[in-house]
């Protein structure tokens, strides 16, 4: 087994006030708790191919935080995302012999409200254009919620595409393949396209990117879902983070 898409880290506010939304938007919002050190608490939106988003908030100022460095600055929304990877220590010794530099693993974890504890090893790239892996510890099932959980009024069934902003696409493209192998990335006009399971990653470099990038850094910029309908929701409810449901 490869790279999956894990999660998307959405950055918002207040928590309670998000969840509200992302009821209101259509999705069922399953509270996740508080993380190890009490800093940071989330609730999690997940979907039937199993990536989910981490509507994540701070409980206390974490100026140390790049997460919250971006939401003081550059406000609500996309922060980061994640990938599943298929072995942790397998895939850092691979993605390292092909060059990429990577900081990890390094123990992470939270604690639900039910009491069960969930532990994963991080790991990260030097560059915020890469998503960081999250590989569990504990169960996956305990740390992404099954079943009824995975149902969405709004029809939604996974994240089709993620598109990441970057300042040099060629140079992002050399990492992710790096990262996944050149057999993952594709050339796609001026931009690229990286193959990870079932999820595409566009990579572009235009004026829209730059502008995101002038305010949040590298990183993903909007995504598309898996869903019936193509309806854009309102992004005032999705606290800053542009999402299109595609047919």
């Amino acid at each position: 087994m490869g790279f999956v898409l894990d999660h998307m880290v959405i950055a918002v506010a207040d928590l309670d006030a998000a969840a509200a939304d992302y009821r209101a938007l259509g999705f069922t919002v399953y509270p996740g708790g508080v993380h190890h050190g009490g800093v940071s608490h989330n609730a999690l939106v997940v979907f039937a191919d199993g990536a989910y988003f981490e509507l994540i908030a701070y409980r206390q100022a974490a100026p140390e935080v790049r997460w919250w460095q971006v939401l003081s600055k550059g406000g609500e929304g996309f922060v980061d995302f994640a990938l599943l990877p298929g072995d942790t220590a397998r895939d850092v010794a691979a993605a390292r012999g092909r060059g990429l530099d990577l900081d990890g693993p390094i123990a992470g974890g939270r604690l639900r409200p039910d009491g069960a504890r969930l532990d994963w090893q991080i790991v990260r790239p030097k560059t915020t254009d890469l998503p960081f892996w999250c590989g569990d510890v504990t169960p996956r099932s305990l740390r992404v919620p099954e079943g009824e959980m995975r149902s969405h009024a709004n029809g939604a069934t996974g994240i089709a595409s993620v598109t990441v902003a970057c300042r040099d696409v060629a140079a992002s493209a050399a990492r992710y393949a790096a990262l996944a192998g050149p057999q993952a990335v594709t050339e796609d006009g001026g931009g690229a396209r990286v193959t990870i399971g079932e999820t595409v990653i566009m990579l572009v470099g235009d004026a829209a990117a730059q502008e995101h990038i002038g305010r949040r850094g590298e990183g993903p910029m909007s995504l598309v879902l898996r869903g019936p309908a193509a309806i854009v929701l309102d992004i005032r409810l999705s606290h800053g983070a542009p999402l299109l449901i595609a047919a």
